[in-house]
Order: structure tokens, then C-alpha cells, then sequence
């Protein structure tokens, strides 16, 4: 790695997701989100293995695309993720994230991921130390951090994760690369500024966004925890 680059960091992009949103009128909660100023749309995919969850799969991800043109973030909560990564790509995902823990090649994983046209992540769980990334981060274009154990929206943000969100920063500004730092669990207006303040550029909101009356309200009280910019080295 390239070390003590200055990398330009993005504005705040927020990312509600529709796990939080009424299921019965996706597409029409899908087009509020756009309409309110969302950036991308995160779409939870649990299979109730990986996760003690179930939500849905790309049936339902190619339904939704026809309804909004905002880029689509598909996290994958299911193991294994490979068999289903073209099925995700062609239903309309822009980026598919998975789990050092869905299968035993992350590296073979991400690079079938840009192989398909898509952008790659990684997501880490709350247990999931950094150095699960530290060798394809430049297969990588997301980290994903997770601040609640995935499976469930709602849940409290988890304090503990905002020192490996700063660690993450560092490892990607000392790649020089462009690479996404994206926040997901308890995401609020309240926790938002000390997610973006550690280094995140992505902030995955569920019940703070489809929770509220106004949609166009709550995502601009997201994106309002904006910081400046920091230069590599510098502490969160």
C-alpha cells in the first residue's frame, strides 16, 4: 500500500434502507426515498441461515429497479453468496457487498463481483476485525461497517465500532484509492455525526428515514452531521 496520501473524500451519501420500509408498497416507498434525496438505495438480503432473518431476493431487487434510477446497494446476509451473485447483478444491483464469512474466497468473491460489472464491498460485522480487509482493498470499492449485529432493523447503535470506522478511514486514505466507508445499524441524526466525524462517507439508514413522516426531513438531518474533510494522519 501507498502510504500518507491526501484522498478526497466525497459528500455524505445516504443510504435508507428498505428493510425499514412498508413491504407492501416497496416500490412506492422506493420512489419516496429518490424523490426525498436519497443517493442509493440499500436493499438488506437475509436468507435466514446467515442471518436470523428472512427479507427477499432478486425477484423482488428487479421488480424495484424499474421504479427508481438511483444506484442500488445490495448487501448480501447470505451464505453461501457466490451462487446468487449474477442472479443480484442482473436483477439491477450497481453494488454487492458480502461477508468475509459467506465463503472462503473473499478475494475470488469480489473479483466475480467486478467481473460482472458491479461494484464490490465487504462488510464487517461487529466481531469482524479490520485485517479481514486489509488484503483486497484493492479489489474493494465499499467498506461496509456494521454498528449493530445484522438481522434486524431498529437495533441501538453500537459505540464500540466508531474506532474501527477511524482505522478503516486510515487504511483506505493510505491506498490512494476512492474507496467507500459506509456506516449501517442505529444510524440517527443523533449518531450520524460521530459516524461521519470517524470517517464515513455512506450512511445506511433504515427506521430513520422510513420511520419518519417527512423522508426529504429525515435525510437531510442525516446529511446535515457533515464534517469537513480530513487529511490522512489526522485524528477523527
Amino acid at each position: 500500500m501507498r502510504q500518507n496520501r491526501d484522498v478526497a473524500r466525497p459528500a455524505v451519501r445516504i443510504a435508507p434502507s428498505l428493510l425499514a420500509a412498508d413491504f407492501a408498497r416497496l416500490g412506492e416507498e422506493a420512489r419516496a426515498a429518490a424523490a426525498a434525496g436519497a443517493d442509493w438505495l440499500h436493499l438488506d438480503i437475509m436468507d435466514g441461515h446467515f442471518v436470523p432473518n428472512i427479507s427477499f431476493g432478486p425477484v423482488v431487487v428487479k421488480a424495484l429497479r424499474r421504479h427508481v434510477a438511483i444506484p442500488f446497494d445490495v448487501h448480501l446476509m447470505i451464505a453461501p453468496a457466490d451462487p446468487y451473485l449474477a442472479a443480484f447483478a442482473e436483477a439491477g444491483a450497481d453494488l454487492i457487498s458480502v461477508h468475509p464469512e459467506a465463503g472462503p474466497h473473499l478475494h475470488r468473491t469480489l473479483q466475480t463481483i467486478r467481473g460482472l460489472g458491479k461494484r464490490a464491498g465487504v462488510v464487517l460485522n461487529p466481531a469482524t476485525p479490520v485485517q479481514a480487509v486489509e488484503h483486497v482493498l484493492d479489489l474493494a470499492d465499499l467498506v461496509l461497517v456494521m454498528t449493530v449485529n445484522p438481522g434486524f432493523g431498529g437495533q441501538s447503535f453500537l459505540e464500540s465500532q466508531l474506532p474501527k470506522i477511524a482505522a478503516l478511514r486510515r487504511m483506505i486514505e493510505a491506498t490512494g484509492r476512492a474507496i467507500a466507508l459506509e456506516v449501517d445499524g442505529g444510524v440517527t441524526a443523533e449518531t450520524a455525526p460521530r459516524c461521519i466525524a470517524a470517517g464515513a462517507d455512506v450512511l445506511v439508514a433504515g427506521t430513520a428515514v422510513f420511520g419518519a413522516s417527512d423522508y426529504a426531513a429525515a435525510i437531510a438531518a442525516l446529511r446535515g452531521g457533515a464534517a469537513p474533510p480530513r487529511r490522512a494522519g489526522e485524528a477523527p
